[in-house]
């Protein structure tokens, strides 16, 4: 009877694999004296083709035989190390890993294409001996961690008998278990609820029956249940982690094609390039794993791209000709941060503005007052691109846009970026583990009940009245020396809300005293605080799609069901953001007229929110101001521009306040400027540590009015003169 190969084709599929991956871990680190690495790289190429020969898979026989021919050279010491050999067999590789993710797709030997000719004929050279020059050595690269797998010399091994440690599921069988086991948990929370209903009515029963043999009988048993509830949820709640670990999957099956990919791209357009990978082995939902695969290459692309120079450009700058891509991975708790990282050039922050100005995106006279931070967010709007030149690689503006909306609406999660000038980009990606339960902040406002998934939950506090203020037409609260927006989630969702002012003895008699409910909400850099009437409940729930016809409402991501059968709204915390910032545009007035011509002001916070809400403050009232992230970049913009004063916070990386001022003091053009240092440290040794370094007048967050900063910032404007 003939044997069907067919069946055998998945298994070499997986073995495969991971001699391509030791192979490729095995070039890089490799070096001229390391002949242990030689002989593993070798072992691999030879069990490939062994393996490949059985099964008929002649493509991959050849190309893998014509490496082994190399490898044995390299082994014997016939051939020598070099960059040219390594480049070729790393081509190579790819070549048979490229067949080998083609045999996965359609496991049929007889579909696979032809080894490529010119590929054979090029390994048939570099087996070819050469003359042994005094060539420099080969940079060897990241050493990697993972055992090599070997296999004897002499082939195939003697046959034996084993059984399988691993089974194959369908992945529609495994979704459909997860969400059963789901609805299990919700059902559950429908249990506990009865049981805290029985409960109170046992209190109500026992006030009424006193000592009665039925008011015992009803404790024993409702505290029995209570207890036989808790014990099952435990045991579901394991049953249920056992089964999303079912999903998880490596986010190897991602980050080792990107590795041929970013090989491939850069070899495409004259670039030399070399990816390392680490934590390859943190594992996903498969869920994510399935969406995470575009927002990678779309950062591949951006980096090679954009990132890393032409080799002659790199070389002029005294880096090395082959520039790095490095893709990593940790886990943070209940989170996965994956890094998209090179050591290019980085990303030219006066390029994005002047782009920004072009495309219509930012205003020609407000772009040189974009900070670091609100320049780099440029670059995730659609259409928004700074090449030069379009290609089918890049320029086209379409990459850095789907990279935010997909981790950002489909993964719950966050990006961001961080450059450094002529060092190189880092795109940090932040996401939940797992998607099908997630942790959840119930609250109530206007009579509703809504829920916040936990990665965008900063903190919960109550606001004292005092702690509230109004800035630039916005109410803010200080919350360790930042300002951020305050607003009622009512106001944000169009949800008939009571006037705090006016009801507040009717409906919150105890408002002064114990203020009001604020949940701080974070999204990328930006804070805000709501107001809501209520905090329910936080726990772990399942999160269920909305229906095929609710999905495109901007404001909800999800539905969970709590114990009572409701359905409750999950909020989708960055369409809240875009509808805080359209309030603030619609209700802000035009500006305050002001007798006083534009003076220019640099305003210096680390934080964000705070920049913004005094740039509005400054600008509503007629002043034209710039902003800086921190002292250091505060003082090299008042080298390069004249202000006419500077506002200053104290606790701030890199420079201090204080340092920033008295440094300023130095320079002539501030030698009489007005400084005003506007920070939550309320000391007055601080105070006097502000006087010293030359402040003209030191300003409390906590205590701040927008009035006494204008009118403090006038006077001493007034006082000065204008140069």
């Amino acid at each position: 009877m003939a044997i069907d190969l067919k069946k055998f084709i998945g298994r070499f599929v997986e073995e495969a694999r991971d001699h391509i991956r030791q192979i490729h871990q095995g070039l890089e680190s490799m070096n001229g004296e390391d002949s242990a690495q030689v002989h593993a790289i070798f072992r691999s190429a030879h069990t490939i083709k062994g393996s490949s020969r059985m099964l008929k898979l002649t493509p991959i026989t050849e190309i893998a035989h014509r490496v082994e021919e190399v490898m044995d050279g390299l082994r014997n010491s016939t051939l020598t190390l070099s960059a040219e050999r390594i480049t070729g067999l790393q081509t190579a590789i790819d070549a048979i890993a490229a067949l080998v993710d083609r045999l996965a797709e359609t496991p049929d030997g007889t579909l696979l294409p032809q080894a490529d000719p010119t590929l054979l004929e090029e390994l048939q050279q570099l087996a070819i001996p050469t003359p042994v020059t005094s060539a420099p050595p080969v940079a060897p690269a990241v050493a990697t961690t993972r055992p090599v797998r070997t296999t004897p010399d002499d082939g195939l091994a003697a046959p034996r008998l084993k059984t399988e440690d691993t089974i194959r599921v369908r992945l529609e069988k495994l979704d459909e278990l997860t969400k059963l086991m789901g609805e299990l948990l919700s059902g559950h929370a429908h249990l506990r609820q009865r049981t805290m209903e029985l409960n109170t009515l046992e209190h109500r029963i026992s006030a009424l029956l006193l000592d009665h043999p039925l008011a015992m009988q009803l404790h024993h048993f409702s505290r029995t249940l209570r207890e036989d509830v808790l014990d099952q949820e435990s045991l579901m709640v394991a049953l249920h982690d056992k089964t999303l670990l079912m999903r998880m999957l490596p986010l190897s099956l991602i980050l080792e094609p990107a590795e041929r990919l970013a090989r491939g791209l850069a070899r495409s357009i004259g670039k030399q390039a070399i990816c390392h990978i680490q934590g390859a082995g943190i594992e996903l939902d498969r869920r994510i794993i399935d969406k995470l695969s575009d927002p990678i290459i779309h950062l591949i692309r951006n980096a090679i791209d954009h990132g890393l120079e032409l080799p002659e450009e790199r070389t002029a700058v005294g880096k090395l000709p082959q520039g790095t891509l490095t893709l990593s991975a940790r886990q943070d708790g209940g989170w996965v941060v994956i890094e998209v990282a090179d050591d290019g050039k980085g990303i030219g922050l006066e390029a994005v503005r002047s782009k920004a100005v072009r495309m219509g995106l930012v205003p020609p006279d407000k772009a040189h007052t974009l900070g670091e931070l609100e320049t780099l967010e440029l670059i995730f709007l659609p259409g928004f691109s700074t090449s030069t030149f379009v290609t089918d690689m890049s320029g086209r503006g379409v990459g850095m846009d789907v990279v935010r909306q997909t981790i950002s609406n489909d993964l719950r999660g966050t990006v961001t970026v961080a450059t450094r000038p002529g060092s190189g980009t880092t795109f940090t990606l932040r996401l939940p583990l797992s998607l099908a339960m997630m942790r959840v902040l119930m609250v109530e406002t206007a009579g509703v009940t809504f829920g916040f998934t936990s990665q965008y939950v900063a903190e919960m506090l109550r606001v004292p009245a005092s702690a509230r203020m109004t800035l630039a037409e916005r109410e803010v609260i200080v919350v360790r020396n930042e300002f951020i927006p305050l607003l009622p989630l009512a106001t944000l969702l169009e949800l008939p809300s009571h006037d705090f002012a006016s009801d507040a003895d009717v409906h919150f008699p105890n408002r002064q005293t114990s203020g009001i409910l604020a949940v701080i909400l974070t999204s990328v850099h930006n804070k805000i605080a709501i107001i809501v009437d209520a905090l329910l409940d936080e726990h772990d729930m399942v999160i269920h799609p909305l229906p095929p016809l609710l999905r495109k409402l901007p404001l909800v991501s999800g539905l969970v069901v709590t114990g009572n059968h409701e359905l409750v709204s999950i909020l989708h915390v960055p369409e809240l953001f875009e509808r805080a910032r359209h309030l603030r545009a619609g209700t802000r007035t035009a500006g305050t007229t002001t007798q006083l011509p534009p003076d220019r002001v640099l305003v210096v916070d680390d934080s964000l929110n705070t920049r913004e809400i005094e740039k509005e403050l400054l600008e509503s009232c007629g002043f034209q101001v710039t902003l800086a992230g921190d002292g250091l970049e505060g003082l090299r913009l008042a080298q390069e521009n004249p202000f006419d004063a500077i506002l200053t916070d104290v606790e701030m990386p890199g420079m201090d306040g204080f340092t920033l001022t008295e440094r300023l003091r130095q320079n002539a053009r501030y030698r009489d400027k007005p400084i005003i240092i506007l920070t939550s440290r309320a000391k007055d040794e601080d105070k006097r540590r502000g006087m010293q370094v030359g402040a003209d007048a030191y300003l409390v967050k906590g205590d701040f009015s927008q009035g006494n900063l204008v009118e403090t910032l006038r006077s001493l404007l007034g006082w000065r003169g204008r140069e």
